[in-house]
């Protein structure tokens, strides 16, 4: 067992992280450091070979590997440790972190820990769909890493379970594989992707979508032979004749090591809770990207990054103590909230947006925002509030609340 001090560790090399790092490496008075668990940093991109990725943070239209490359290249050059294949395995106290790699295992005690461990999409088994164990069951990562880094065989038809933005991505990488699309399930009444995404997606599926469905039943015996899809409205069940199925979204973040080092923990999105400067309830500790709000695309996680380097900065510096701040909270149909504090002090959230996940489809929503009975603000996008994608409204909506108040709660108008 050996000890190493350093300014900040940056637990998680993926868009997050690695922004994180670029953002504070050249700032900082001392080391800083990234850990991450596999072999090399980039995160879920570096599997997903298709264009879209970097369009808000870098400017660029790339595929999802030259991201993660380019993000990679940024955090080096600005002089952040880049250490692979380590493991965090615990906490060893405040700030400090246990280290598990193929160099052994060792304590990182830094002045700041930036929590930056992304998120995950529940497989098959915590889904509770029942029918045989066959081979052929995957969710987008696994389908993922399978085609883009081995170039293995995964089947030559194939059922994705969900419509969002990621289950597009599968239909892309099926393709690729030289597998066709016999459809797609969703519980929604509509894909929940984005049309530039679902419209030219649908041209290079087999199949039809089952909205308002759900898979039951996967039939097997060595390999799968076929999914049982039932329409919820009516009970209605089609047998769709597959070998692969394709398990998407659903994500929950990888939240581990943020519960074990007792952060305050909101059971709606499953991550921490943050203030604007996205610090948790531990004193310099921070989390970003997709462990906050589950899932959020690339470019956006990255730029949680880019955003908690100012609150890191000031820890650093002062060891301040944060703002006193109330509690957002929400009413159906939204999900989830985040930030999940505000402050007047505390500053503007992420990109200047509040973040919902939202389970009806709210073509131009107006929102209102209320504390201690009094509406703060009422406030209108002029984009849709849908399933399955990441709903953003103004920070303005929640800015005048008053720290000495109550909650505030947000519902659509």
């Amino acid at each position: 067992m050996t000890d190493q001090h350093v300014a900040v560790a940056i637990v998680g090399g993926g868009p997050s992280g690695l922004t994180a790092a670029t953002a504070l490496a050249g700032e900082v008075d001392g080391e800083v450091l990234v850990i991450e668990r596999e072999a090399e940093t980039g995160g879920i991109p570096r599997h997903s070979d298709h264009p879209g990725y970097g369009m808000r943070d870098l400017k660029r239209f790339i595929s999802g590997p030259a991201y993660a490359r380019r993000l990679t290249a940024m955090a080096d050059d600005a002089g952040a440790t880049l250490e692979t294949e380590a493991m965090v395995t615990g906490w060893a106290g405040e700030r400090r972190l246990q280290i598990t790699s193929p160099r052994g295992v060792r304590t990182v005690t830094a002045d700041a820990v930036v929590l930056a461990t992304g998120a995950r999409e529940r497989p098959r088994p915590a889904r509770l769909v029942p029918g045989d164990r066959p081979d052929g069951v995957y969710t987008t990562g696994q389908l993922q890493n399978l085609v883009h880094i081995h170039h293995t065989d995964v089947g030559r038809r194939a059922l994705i379970v969900g419509a969002e933005l990621v289950s597009w991505s599968a239909v892309l990488t099926l393709r690729e594989a030289g597998c066709a699309t016999a459809g797609m399930v969703s519980a929604y009444p509509h894909s929940e992707a984005y049309a530039a995404f679902r419209v030219p997606g649908r041209l290079l599926m087999r199949g039809p979508v089952f909205t308002r469905s759900r898979i039951v039943r996967i039939d097997g015996k060595d390999r799968v032979r076929a999914a049982i899809v039932e329409n919820i409205d009516t009970g209605e069940r089609t047998t769709v004749a597959c070998d692969t199925v394709v398990f998407t979204g659903d994500w929950i973040p990888d939240h581990e090591l943020a519960r074990t080092g007792g952060l305050e923990m909101d059971p709606a999105t499953r991550g921490p809770v943050v203030d604007t400067g996205l610090r948790t309830s531990s004193p310099g500790v921070f989390a970003v990207g997709n462990l906050l709000h589950p899932v959020d695309t690339a470019d956006g996680a990255a730029l949680d990054g880019r955003h908690v380097a100012a609150a890191v900065n000031s820890w650093l510096e002062r060891r301040d103590e944060p703002p006193k701040a109330v509690r957002i909270r929400t009413d159906g149909p939204f999900r989830w909230v985040a930030p999940q504090l505000v402050s007047p002090e505390g500053g503007v959230a992420a990109r200047g947006d509040l973040l919902f996940w939202v389970d009806e489809y709210r073509r131009l929503p107006k929102l209102r925002a209320v504390q201690d009975g009094r509406t703060l603000a009422m406030k209108r996008t002029p984009w849709p509030a849908a399933p399955g994608r990441v709903y953003r409204a103004p920070w303005s909506l929640v800015s005048g609340a008053d720290p000495a108040g109550g909650d505030v709660t947000i519902s659509f108008a």
